[in-house]
């Protein structure tokens, strides 16, 4: 098991996938360390981020026994209709120098109807008060759905703001200006994985291209969103470096600058 003070060492890193899956047997199970070996010689760390109880109790186990690694806790709100209740249990668990670092992923997904919207404002919401009563950030999980539907956004906004001293990220952000500018308007980052990578879609680049840099994260969200070129591969966290070398690229700017730049954010806002 990594030792308590091994939660600050980020020495020799260059970046940190701020939101993948690596830790989820339900995803990686005789890759897993072998990925986690190839993300580490590459001198990349990685949050490890729950979406149910299980793979919760998994990203803590995981964590606790690999290096340049840790874990965040949450119930991705597809899976908030079987609760959420081995969450707070993890937390009342926590120690003082527990690797668990934020809640997450949580938010609001009408996009499917995996679980009622009901069920998911009230997941959402006592996820929340969970970050707050524990102080952690949090990595938010909000999509659309039809658009002849109600905007995801009217609801997570409002409950948002219900919720003073909320920090976090807006996880794999794909929306508008509007609703991006609302997140900077309360202090949240943004982050960008292999969609960013690979979209046709030029307002979508326009607006990515535009987060001020001490606004954004790089994450995989592996096994998901492989970025080019390789799209049609299992994602892993070592391509975070690929979602780093293209923004470095289509900004005109260093790698070295935007890695150092991100990973000050990710270190930042996850306390690491």
């Amino acid at each position: 098991m990594i030792e308590a003070d091994k939660k600050s060492a980020t020495e020799g890193l260059r970046l940190i996938d701020s939101h993948c899956h690596l830790h989820d047997t339900e995803f990686f199970t005789d890759n897993r360390e072998r990925f986690y070996k190839e993300t580490v010689e590459a001198n990349i760390g990685m949050i490890c981020v729950g979406t149910d109880q299980r793979s919760s109790r998994q990203a803590v186990e995981f964590a606790a026994n690999h290096e340049f690694t840790w874990a965040a806790i949450g119930v991705h709100p597809h899976d908030t209709k079987d609760g959420w209740g081995d969450v707070k249990t993890l937390l009342e668990n926590k120690t003082e120098n527990s690797l668990i670092v934020a809640i997450g992923e949580i938010g609001l997904d009408y996009y499917y109807n995996n679980s009622p919207r009901e069920t998911q404002i009230e997941g959402l919401e006592a996820q929340l008060q969970m970050a707050i009563d524990y102080d952690l950030p949090v990595s938010f999980h909000v999509r659309d759905g039809a658009k002849d539907q109600p905007s995801v956004w009217d609801d997570f906004w409002p409950i948002f703001d219900n919720f003073p001293g909320l920090r976090g990220v807006l996880h794999s952000f794909t929306d508008t200006r509007d609703n991006l500018e609302k997140g900077f308007s309360r202090n949240l980052y943004v982050g960008l994985n292999g969609i960013s990578t690979f979209t046709k879609d030029q307002s979508q680049k326009e607006l990515f291209a535009s987060i001020p840099l001490e606004r954004l994260l790089l994450e995989t969200d592996a096994p998901f969103l492989t970025p080019a070129p390789f799209r049609g591969n299992i994602n892993k966290p070592e391509y975070v470096r690929l979602v780093a070398e293209y923004w470095a690229k289509q900004r005109n700017i260093d790698f070295d600058v935007l890695g150092q730049a991100t990973l000050h954010n990710t270190k930042e806002l996850f306390g690491i």
